[in-house]
């Protein structure tokens, strides 16, 4: 499906670029062989026993599409894989705090990539450069997967799943009040179909608790990088006072919701409508038809709106990868790596979790499946994968760093004030790129 420049523009869609990080080593890990491209289970059986059981933490249908794998993998492989889901914030404490302190770590984890460099930087993570190398199925994955796993030439992560963005709107409500998500290019012609919904019911919703997720998909969107190459703080750019204008438009105009993402109240606005869209990666659709499945078929997607007219429409949101706690014993973690390239190397395994979850694959071999051909029955026979698959190659690379959680508590204080009119967008980036400088010790650019 996605041949020539296609798949060559892959590579840099999914994570990221060069850190910025001073003094930083590139990584890139040990050498590796050719994947296997075959669709079959990829798995590895030398050095230590393995343990006859492990556990997995992850959250949402995330953990429900690991668990979806771990039957078929029993039988075929033996031992015992139980899946914990955890709530997604819960999950993260626990687990960073388990490689904090060097105790309580599951065998295997998931890890987001905006959360990768940090994580790998507390030194908890098990290296697993031997057994990838071992396994053959590096060259398998989106290359730009793999810049935020790796440091100092060891690998500690791998990748799962990459979130080409998309905004989902209920078909429902924009007919009732002749709204054509369609015709929409950019975010202000957004606005204004916007403003044809009643009071009380929303075009779209702004959280408090993660206007840096907002921000950083529309910067990315545009091509903004939150460090310059040399590290400097750049997240006060032009760029950058583009995307805090239009949110700042977007609340000023009253068509945006402000509930806190993935709360109850949040989901049961999306469910009866209230709020009419919602824009994140591919991996939203299926968290949407596990929660709110009663509305199957009343779903559509468009490519987010461009910032400008004639501009990239093309971002990334969110993308997880699955990691070993160094503190875990050979044999769990052997039976755990066992486990994760059994699911994530195969294109087979991958592509179940694709069609029942819609978590979007960085396994590159997946991308031949007429899969991504077939109609969505939640998103009304709409071959939403075909979308997703032209948005993939045009995303620009991103650059995660230890310092990115910085970030992310720097936009949303910030924001928090722009939002209420106590700063303006120009203020706003100015005093969260000042805050970052301050407590990372870099240069503003």
């Amino acid at each position: 499906m996605l041949k020539g420049a296609g798949l060559a523009g892959l590579a840099g869609l999914a994570g990221c670029v060069g850190t910025g990080d001073p003094a930083q080593s590139d990584g890139g890990g040990t050498s590796e062989s050719g994947g296997d491209s075959s669709g079959g289970s990829t798995s590895t059986t030398s050095g230590p026993a393995m343990a006859q059981s492990a556990e997995v933490w992850g959250w949402d249908v995330a953990a429900k599409s690991l668990d979806l794998i771990d039957e078929p993998y029993e039988e075929e492989h033996g031992g015992d894989i139980t899946i914990t889901q955890i709530g997604r914030a819960d999950m993260k404490d626990k687990f960073k705090s388990t490689l904090l302190s060097g105790s309580g770590a599951p065998g295997a984890a998931m890890m987001e990539s905006v959360d990768a460099a940090s994580w790998v930087d507390t030194g908890g993570l098990r290296d697993i450069s031997d057994w990838l190398a071992e396994a053959g199925i590096k060259d398998e994955f989106v290359s730009g997967k793999w810049g935020p796993l790796e440091k100092d030439g060891g690998t500690y992560a791998l990748p799962w799943d990459i979130g080409p963005v998309g905004t989902f709107y209920r078909r429902d409500v924009m007919a009732e009040h002749d709204i054509d998500p369609t015709s929409v290019e950019t975010w202000d012609q957004y606005i204004e179909e916007g403003k044809k919904l009643p009071d009380g019911q929303y075009l779209l919703n702004l959280p408090s608790n993660d206007y840096d997720g907002l921000w950083r998909m529309m910067f990315r969107q545009l091509g903004g990088q939150p460090f310059t190459s040399n590290g400097a703080v750049n997240i006060n750019s032009d760029k950058s006072l583009q995307v805090a204008r239009i949110l700042k438009r977007l609340r000023d105009s009253g068509v945006a919701n402000d509930l806190a993402s993935w709360s109850s109240a949040w989901f049961t606005a999306f469910g009866e409508g209230t709020t009419a869209s919602l824009t994140a990666g591919a991996w939203i659709e299926g968290t949407l038809k596990a929660e709110l499945g009663d509305t199957a078929g009343k779903w559509g997607a468009i490519k987010p709106p461009a910032i400008e007219s004639g501009g990239s429409r093309a971002t990334n949101w969110g993308g997880s990868n699955v990691t070993i706690a160094k503190q875990v014993d050979d044999q769990t973690a052997r039976r755990a790596w066992d486990y994760m390239a059994y699911t994530l190397g195969s294109k087979e395994h991958q592509l179940t979790m694709y069609e029942e979850y819609g978590i979007f694959p960085a396994l590159e071999s997946a991308y031949e499946s007429d899969a991504f051909d077939q109609g969505s029955e939640f998103l009304d026979g709409q071959e939403a994968g075909r979308m997703f698959a032209e948005v993939a190659p045009e995303i620009a690379p991103y650059r995660y760093t230890v310092d990115t959680p910085e970030v992310t508590k720097a936009i949303n204080t910030h924001f928090r004030d722009m939002m209420t009119g106590n700063k303006t967008p120009k203020e706003a980036i100015d005093a969260a790129a000042k805050q970052v400088a301050d407590r990372t010790g870099r240069d503003l650019a």
